[in-house]
């Protein structure tokens, strides 16, 4: 009898260690909303890739935010697949912004072998800016430059939808989609003479929202974007005035008015993008003048870098 108690408590203790294992190997829980850095900088070729970002939600890739130059690599980088991927968000079209938008297109091609629609949303055109419906009709129409990804490895359908403004109406936020619990906001934001749209992405009470490039006159349409955010993602180009060449303030925040926009938002957390060289030697200067009106976690992005 005693045997048979001592063989059944070797049972249970293997049986129970048997479960212990089973659990460590089990996957880690996806968050709801994960934002991923493809790329952290800007124009210039300092070892950054130029400004873009993945939202991943749970566990999976949906969102594009902005296409430089760079983020192909970084995108392979993450490891994660693309399958997913049908939502592309461009705050503008500069190169720094949108020129690697065809490579990230076929790389999702390449992903699977069934039907791809992508749904892509920016700004209407302006001057040389043409409206993103003719940027991608240039690069994926019939007569694009590109026209071939239309069935290179599965058909592709690409509906662009331009975010515009009418002369004399006040900017307000636009919601330009809300289903399976992801909501994504649009504002009209402004960067000189290119156009230019803020956004804000909402899933399962996570949010994040972009600035984009953004100069003062757009400071008070990423306030009514950004209310209560959890993370705001700001572009952080230039020094306080007057380090920075005087043209960059028509274009740029400076950090002072990135905190106090911060603040008055109430941001959970701020993270600076699109890092300048001059913002880059300068980090203590730049946190020090958001501290004045910032009081959360700020921090500064790297290619690679995910937050929850």
């Amino acid at each position: 009898m005693k045997a048979l108690q001592i063989f059944g408590a070797i049972v249970l203790s293997l049986m129970a260690g048997l479960a212990c294992a089973q659990q460590a190997k089990s996957p880690p829980i996806a968050p709801p909303l994960e934002l991923i850095v493809l790329g952290s900088g800007g124009p210039g070729a300092t070892g950054r890739a130029a400004s873009s970002f993945l939202v991943v939600l749970d566990g999976k890739a949906r969102i594009l935010i902005d296409a430089g130059p760079g983020s192909f690599v970084r995108a392979g980088e993450t490891k994660l697949s693309l399958r997913e991927l049908d939502i592309v968000l461009l705050t503008h079209l500069h190169i720094d912004h949108a020129g690697e938008l065809p490579g990230l297109f076929k790389a999702r091609a390449v992903s699977s072998r069934g039907p791809i629609s992508f749904r892509v949303y920016g700004p209407g055109g302006a001057g040389p800016y043409p409206s993103t419906q003719r940027f991608i009709d240039l690069l994926f129409g019939a007569q694009g430059a590109f026209a071939y990804l239309a069935d290179f490895s599965a058909p592709m359908k690409v509906e662009a939808t331009d975010i515009t403004t009418p002369a004399g109406e006040a900017t307000e936020p636009r919601i330009l989609l809300s289903e399976n619990g992801v909501t994504i906001s649009a504002i009209a934001g402004h960067h000189r003479d290119a156009p230019a749209v803020i956004y804000r992405i909402d899933y399962k009470g996570r949010s994040v929202a972009f600035s984009g490039d953004i100069d003062a006159a757009g400071l008070p349409a990423l306030r009514r974007l950004a209310k209560n955010v959890d993370l705001l993602v700001f572009n952080s180009v230039v020094l306080d005035a007057p380090a920075s060449p005087p043209h960059l303030y028509e274009l740029h925040t400076p950090p002072k008015a990135i905190g106090e926009v911060a603040a008055e938002a109430r941001a959970g957390r701020l993270l600076l993008a699109h890092i300048s060289p001059a913002v880059e030697s300068q980090k203590k200067a730049v946190l020090a003048s958001i501290r004045q009106s910032y009081k959360g976690r700020v921090l500064f992005a790297q290619d690679g870098l995910r937050l929850k």
